[in-house]
């Protein structure tokens, strides 16, 4: 068998020489096929730049040789803008063909919904484009255990790929203030081992952008009693959250005045006063703020005072029905139109966090005050019950409520991570 194993590979092996030589001196007779070749009449250059403080535009698309008559054809383009009010960190994106020195096109953000482009044509005539941005939503969990708040928290499971940094505060701060914030007070009412959920609308564009939309439902634990929350659009376009029984989340008097980075100072009767160095009854809540953070009314009422106040500073005090009284004090500057006599309702801009009066540093004194007795604003602002779902909507809201359980229950992979419905 081995002696005829041999001549069967030579053979096999000249059959494989002769077919590919014949084909070879076949196609040595022809030409092959030459595709045509890619011309490049025109090669761009991109460039961005960005409007720096205290600087013209002007001055910016100076240094893009944007002048003169040249400057104005192309602001005229530019309908319904305002280039007095473009503010810092404005960007623009410049693109100019490699043998010019003007550019042919400049592109600029108009927030976070629509993009206007500029063109230049070949008599430097110049017009604009305006083009909305179209965003995809959809729906992400967010699960996971609280060991210390639920702000470490939030860093930990959400990971940079599914929500930027700069975004996870907005979903934080509409969870604690536009959800819960009636209701539950997370500086305090978290214990370590309390589970969240939470599902909300990411919003991605077709430029790359990622952004937070909403909570549309959230299942969270305050010290092992569990809380959740669904959402309704409200006849006004406004999101309405509602219980597990159909009842509002929403209450007389909000949790917190601003947006704040952390409680400075609690209500006490004795405390050591930084300023003074002596101890005195502390009778409000400080919530330290960046100066200038807008500073809200907790609930209705009308305006009894906006004027300086002794150790106040700056100082907003609201009149509210039951006999309660609310103050907003250390404020930088008040929000136009606030005045006493005017009537503010719950969620209204009444001035920005600063430092004025006996303050060390910029922060919101916030004080609750009922039949005439200071009360800690974190425990006083919990009374009432929130209204039922209309009657009208309720089989509307029974559905939502059902169709969030299951995916609050889903499970596409690991646990304890951001995953999408």
């Amino acid at each position: 068998m081995r002696s005829r194993a041999v001549p069967l590979a030579i053979v096999a092996f000249a059959l494989v020489a002769t077919l590919l030589w014949s084909v070879g001196d076949a196609w040595s007779s022809r030409t092959l096929p030459v595709a045509e070749p890619i011309v490049v009449t025109q090669a761009y250059l991109e460039r961005a730049d960005t409007l720096r403080r205290n600087e013209a535009p002007a001055l910016l698309f100076a240094r893009h040789n944007i002048r003169g008559p040249d400057l104005l054809a192309l602001t005229n383009a530019a309908e319904g803008i305002n280039w007095r009010r473009i503010q810092t960190g404005q960007v623009f994106q410049f693109r100019s063909a490699l043998d010019e020195t003007v550019p042919n096109r400049v592109t600029m953000r108009l927030g976070d919904e629509r993009v206007l482009t500029l063109y230049r044509d070949s008599a430097f005539a110049w017009r604009g484009e305006s083009e909305e941005i179209l965003w995809s939503v959809e729906v992400r969990r967010l699960e996971g255990i609280i060991e210390s708040s639920l702000y470490e928290a939030l860093e930990e499971y959400l990971p940079d790929s599914i929500l930027p940094p700069e975004q996870r505060p907005l979903l934080l701060w509409d969870l604690a203030d536009g959800v819960f914030g009636w209701v539950v007070d997370f500086t305090r009412d978290n214990y370590p081992g309390d589970r969240f959920t939470v599902l909300y609308e990411r919003l991605t564009s077709p430029l790359g952008d990622v952004r937070y939309g909403r909570v549309v439902a959230a299942r969270v634990e305050t010290r092992g009693e569990e809380n959740r929350a669904y959402v309704l659009t409200d006849e006004n376009g406004r999101n309405a959250y509602y219980d597990a029984d159909g009842r509002s989340l929403k209450r007389a008097f909000k949790m917190y005045p601003v947006a704040f980075k952390y409680i400075s100072s609690g209500f006490s009767r004795s405390r050591f006063h930084p300023i003074l160095k002596t101890r005195r009854p502390h009778l409000g809540v400080d919530y330290a703020a960046s100066r200038g953070t807008p500073v809200v009314a907790t609930g209705d009422g009308f305006v009894t005072r906006a004027d300086v106040w002794g150790g106040y500073g700056k100082v907003v005090v609201i009149r509210h029905p039951k006999d309660i009284e609310t103050r907003y004090a250390h404020l930088d500057a008040f929000e136009t139109g606030i005045r006493a006599g005017v009537r503010v309702v719950q969620g209204q801009r009444i001035g920005f966090a600063g430092m004025t009066g006996l303050a060390s540093a910029p922060h919101v004194h916030y004080e609750f005050i009922k039949n005439g007795a200071h009360t800690d604003p974190r425990q006083a602002a919990r009374f009432g019950q929130g209204e039922p779902v209309p009657d009208e909507r309720r089989a509307e809201f029974e559905i939502a409520r059902t169709y969030y359980d299951r995916l609050f229950d889903y499970r596409p992979g690991p646990p304890l991570a951001a995953s999408s419905d």
